[in-house]
Formats: structure tokens, sequence, C-alpha cells
């Protein structure tokens, strides 16, 4: 189903559609490997799925063509779709949840497709899109199980060996599994030693539980920020691609993506969006079984809403340590407000917000609760703040 023809032959169509991104070393993430970040949130569309959506538009037949293109998507396969379409001239009509970011949803009609919202998540969408495509005899162009697009996204794979022949390891996203599959077949066939590892989130596990029971398997509900891989069932054709070339799988919490995104941001100047911040998040968190190794880490994507990459951040900031809030226990007499900001300014901390609530019925009349948020450098001086409290008589809750 699956050959180096087919993924050659897509790479060669692909040549002057989209960018071939940069591999870059990536030295502040990792201690223990040396880590390198395939750039695809720096694709046209900002994601790396518009070469499975060209590639596989590029197959179509005139017939096809001439029926308009229907597909489903989260937000990245759309724009791709949506590209891909408008560069020949095809009509474009795209299902996606509604609960996908605005920023993805505009720029799909901006890529000159129609959009159709769809009430839940991308299954429900997916749904729609196949209902539509019955109906009204659309060409369906399938986000991720379809040898086309697997075959597009296995460029990556290709280009990833150009640029660095003595890779160790690749880390990719995993959400239906088209980047996996089409990057792992690439990979090992041409570089059986090299390990390839595939994420997903820790609230949307369908590959990684469908690998773990030797079958695939529908969850009934998926819950990730990283709308990119929330996906509740994989393909049957990445399933059997995945069994098949990729070494383990990998989850992640919602706590560790978000401090990868932040990590990317401060350390690599580089913005993803969650599905593209997982592999970072796996490397990070030590959870790639490799040590002294070059690991590539494919950023696959970087349309994160700017609705919560504030959430996002403030939620890296307290992963990392860097933001931390206490609630203190006090008498509520002067002073102590006092006490308390000294000793956390002669470790060093910086407080950035102070509430008081004396209004608690399950305290003492006199007593009060003083929640403090303060910035601090990591986890370790947040505990010698904590500590230093305690020793002066403070009750830290």
């Amino acid at each position: 189903m699956m050959t180096l023809d087919r993924i050659y032959h897509a790479a060669f169509t692909l040549k002057d559609a989209v960018r071939k991104t940069d591999l870059i070393l990536a030295p502040a993430l990792s201690n223990e490997n040396k880590v390198y970040l395939k750039t695809e949130n720096l694709q046209m569309t900002g994601s790396f799925k518009v070469r499975g959506a060209y590639y596989k538009i590029s197959r179509l037949s005139d017939e096809e063509k001439s029926r308009g293109i229907i597909a489903c998507s989260a937000g990245n396969h759309a724009q791709g779709v949506a590209l891909a379409a408008s560069k020949n001239n095809i009509p474009s009509l795209i299902c996606m949840p509604d609960g996908a970011p605005i920023s993805k949803v505009e720029a799909t009609k901006s890529f000159g497709a129609d959009v159709c919202l769809v009430s839940d998540t991308y299954d429900d969408a997916y749904e729609k899109a196949v209902e539509l495509q019955k109906e009204k005899g659309y060409t369906f162009i399938h986000p991720f199980d379809d040898p086309d697009v697997i075959a597009g996204q296995g460029t990556i794979g290709l280009e990833i060996l150009e640029q660095l022949d003595d890779v160790d390891a690749v880390v990719v996203p995993v959400g239906g599994g088209g980047l996996i599959s089409g990057v792992a077949a690439a990979i090992k066939e041409l570089k059986p030693s090299c390990k390839i590892y595939g994420v997903q989130a820790a609230g949307a596990p369908s590959m990684y539980e469908s690998i773990r029971a030797h079958e695939k398997k529908a969850l009934e509900t998926v819950d990730t920020f990283a709308d990119g891989i929330a996906v509740k069932v994989p393909g049957d054709n990445t399933y059997e691609l995945v069994n098949k070339y990729v070494d383990e799988m990998i989850t992640v919490t919602e706590d560790e993506i978000a401090a990868a995104i932040l990590a990317l941001m401060e350390k690599q100047k580089l913005v993803a969006e969650g599905a593209g911040a997982v592999p970072v998040a796996a490397v990070m968190f030590g959870k790639i079984p490799r040590k002294n190794k070059k690991i590539v880490c494919v950023v696959s994507g970087g349309n994160i809403d700017v609705n919560i990459l504030n959430r996002v951040i403030t939620r890296g900031l307290i992963m990392s340590g860097r933001r931390t809030t206490l609630t203190i226990a006090l008498l509520d007499k002067p002073g102590q407000l006092v006490g308390v900001s000294t000793v956390i300014s002669r470790c060093g901390g910086n407080v950035v917000a102070v509430h008081h609530d004396n209004g608690d019925p399950n305290m003492a009349i006199n007593s009060c609760f003083l929640r403090v948020v303060m910035e601090t450098r990591d986890s370790r001086q947040a505990e010698m703040i904590q500590r230093q409290l305690a020793e002066a008589g403070f009750q830290l809750v």
C-alpha cells in the first residue's frame, strides 16, 4: 500500500508547491540528547497538512475535480485542502467542528473554501462530510487515512534523512496517524535503525490504546486543547502502518504540552500549537528512552488560537515552576502582609497578585486567608520560598 516510489513521486510533485522546512538544532530543550526541530510550523498554511492534501488533489482525475472537493478537519487539513483546491481552480467545502479555533476557520475561508461548522468534535465533522459527499457527489479528501495523503506527509521523512543522515530517532505527533505513517514508512525503509516514536495527548490516546490492544480502538470522548490530534478513531491504513513501522507510542499531559509550547517560544523563538508541541513535551519530560542520541522532533504546526495562548503560557509557567500560588492562613492583624512579602522578596520572588479573604465560614473570626501569586525562576526557588515562610512561622495551606 505504501512504497518508497510513491513517497518519492510525492516529493517530486511537491517540490515547487510546498516549502522544504528547516531542521534546526535546539540545545536548550534537552540535556540528555541532541535535539533537532523539523519546523513544519513554518510551512505554508502553518502546518504539514498541505503536503498530503496537495499531493492527493494533484492525483485526482478531471472527473473527480469537476465534482468539487469536500473534506473534514479540525483546522490544518482544512487550510491545506483549501489552498491546494484554489490553486487547481476546484471549489471546496470543509466541515469543521464548531470548537475549532477561529483563526483556523478564518484562514480556511481566506484560502477560498466554504466552511460548514458541525457541533462537537472532529469525528462529528467527519460524519457530516461523508453525509454531504453521498448527497452531493463531492470528491472526498480524507485528512489521514488515504495512501496519497500519507505519501505526501512521508516527504517529511525524506527531508529529515537528507538534512541529518545520522539521525537516531524521530518523534512525531499522532492524531489519526497520517503524518507518522508517512514519515515512519519513508525513514524505516531507508534507515531501519532509526527509531520512530509516536506521541499523543493523554486526553486523546486513540492510536496509543489501539496499539496496546493489538486492534483498533474507538474512544468515547477526547479531551485536549491540542485540537489537531483530538481524534477518536485511528484510520485503517494508518493503524496498520503504525503497527508495522513505529517503535513505541507515548502520551503526554496537558501541562506537559503547555510547558513545551512555552519552551519553544522562549528558547527557540518558535510558535507551536498543541499538536505540534507534543514531541517536544515527550523529550523534555523524559518520555523518550534514549540518551546521547540525535533526536528529531517534528513540530507539525503553529496554528494556535491566540485566544487560548495566554492560558497556555500561564499553565506552562506553572508547570515549569515560574508562576506559583501560595495560600497562607494568618491572624488578621496589621503587619502580616509585610512579613510575607519580606520573606518572598529576600528569596528573590516577585509578587504579581494578592487576594485577602476573611469571609470563609470555616476559619476563626480573627483569621484570614492570604493568596499570593508570585513569579519565580524555577521550582527550586518556589520551594525555598515556601520553606522560609514556614520557618518564619507562617502556615501554608
